[in-house]
Parts: structure tokens; sequence; C-alpha cells
């Protein structure tokens, strides 16, 4: 099946010169970047970008992150795109990354993991309606 989702290059990954890494990895699995953009984040929007994890130890530490530099958005297609991004850019806890995706590759960090990917059907529509209208 056909899928939008959403995929976010981190401050991390933009300032260490790995956005080209990062779409190549995306377009040789077959996923289209249908649209993309450099931008920097309001707080706001980074807050509804993770609120999901509003309340938790972690979440003014991910903000100030996620707003310290600038951040590429991408509208990704694909065939099961949702799952195909999630595995393409590895598992969220360093301890449980593999080599040969995005955050095995290239952090060993819990939130400074150079990539965001959403994680369900309704994620990706919320996180695309926010960046993409």
């Amino acid at each position: 099946m056909i899928e939008e989702t959403f995929v976010m290059i981190k401050p991390d990954g933009v300032k260490r010169g790995l956005i080209g890494e990062i779409i190549s990895r995306f377009e040789r699995k077959l996923m289209a970047i249908a649209e993309l953009r450099m931008v920097q984040l309001s707080r706001e929007q980074a807050e509804e970008l993770y609120e999901l994890h509003k309340g938790r130890d972690y979440f003014e530490k991910l903000i100030n992150y996620t707003i310290s530099g600038p951040v590429v958005v991408m509208k990704i297609v694909g065939e099961e795109a949702i799952m195909n991004c999630r595995i393409i850019i590895g598992a969220t806890d360093p301890a449980k990354r593999l080599p040969g995706s995005i955050r095995g590759d290239f952090s060993p960090y819990l939130t400074e993991n150079v990539v965001h990917a959403s994680s369900s059907v309704e994620d990706a529509q919320r996180e695309l309606k926010l960046f993409f209208g």
C-alpha cells in the first residue's frame, strides 16, 4: 500500500552534513521525496510535533535540542512508507540500534539521534499537516 509519511532531519544531522546521505537511504529503498524544505522550528512547532512526550522528564531537553538549529522536513511517499522509514532510521533506544540504520550508523545518543519519522498513520497525518498544510 502506498503511504505518505513525515521525516525530519534533526539539527545534529543538518549540522554534521548528513542531509544527502540520509535522503539517499530513503531513495535507495524506493521512497520518493514528495516535498522537502529546510526550516528553523519555533518552540510552538517543536512542542506540537512532540506533544506525545509532554510531561516526560526529557521533554524540555528534546524541545531545546529540536529548536537549536535548522532542520529538514520531508514528505516521503512509498510502499508501506511508515514502516519502511522506521526501519531505515532505526530504533530510538541506542542499545537496540542496528548497524546500517541511520541512527545505528550516526548517533549514540537518545535525543540527539539525527532523524525523526512518524510512527503511525495518525502521527504521519498530524505531522504532515503541521509542516505541509
